[in-house]
């Protein structure tokens, strides 16, 4: 947990999706609450960042802006897990069993890795999250992993999450958090295929990259796994104690 002065501020992406509760059945930002538990338990403060834009992405001249100035006002990112990313991102046509991307989210979460890496902005990316930061950094995806590695342990299939052994790289961030193996909770049919601009720290017995991050100082990294199931958010503890020098040394204009 955080003992720094000050708790620093944590922004969490959400989905967009058509949801219901009470006498309503609309389109809502939602996330499950386990981000928001893991942030606090670890320390921090949580604030949720929906897509900032209802129009086309792609026409969107002030979206870069508005994630600056989003960046600018919190210590730490994380982008979470959810739908398929949209395969044109990395030059492909959608494999059959590839569906559901929201190109707004996309754009969205694309916009706040970009804004965060000029700004070293401490991040996680969990699940579709570092998906998405691959894809980003110009790589790629394999878009159903269960024709690699010929089962389906790492998506049992609706709501379940598959149990992974993984292995992690030493004196990696990854592995400083969670020890040199461990067994994660994984929910997703997609990975990791190509990474520029990050080094593998984690991987399945099957070969799948767990986790990935970047080299140098800043904290940068994406894990396959749903770190904020469970009990143990060593993860989110990591990211948090990253994000508290930022959140110590932000200047209050009043």
């Amino acid at each position: 947990m955080n003992h720094s002065g000050s708790r620093p501020v944590i922004g969490l992406t959400t989905y967009r999706e058509q949801t219901a509760w009470g006498v309503w059945s609309t389109r809502a930002d939602v996330l499950h609450a386990e981000y928001a538990d893991a942030v606090v338990a670890a320390g921090g403060v949580p604030v949720l960042l929906p897509p900032a834009s209802r129009v086309v992405p792609s026409r969107d001249t002030g979206l870069s802006e508005t994630a600056r100035a989003v960046v600018a006002r919190i210590d730490g990112l994380v982008v979470s897990g959810g739908a398929d990313v949209d395969p044109t991102l990395y030059g492909e046509a959608p494999h059959p069993r590839t569906s559901g991307w929201r190109e707004e989210r996309d754009a969205w979460e694309r916009a706040l890795l970009e804004a965060a890496d000029e700004v070293a902005l401490p991040t996680l990316g969990v699940c579709r999250g570092m998906q998405l930061m691959a894809v980003a950094g110009g790589g790629a995806l394999d878009q159903h992993t269960p024709d690699v590695v010929g089962h389906d342990d790492h998506s049992p299939g609706g709501p379940e999450y598959g149990e992974i052994s993984v292995r992690t790289s030493p004196g990696t961030r990854v592995g400083s958090a969670v020890g040199d193996a461990t067994v994660v909770q994984c929910h997703h049919h997609q990975s990791v295929r190509e990474h520029p601009g990050f080094t593998a720290t984690a991987w399945a017995a099957d070969g799948t990259v767990e986790a990935m991050e970047r080299e140098g100082g800043r904290f940068c990294v994406g894990v396959q796994w749903h770190p904020e199931v469970g009990r143990d958010h060593d993860l989110f503890a990591a990211l948090v104690a990253a994000a508290s020098g930022r959140a110590d040394s932000r200047v209050c204009v009043t």
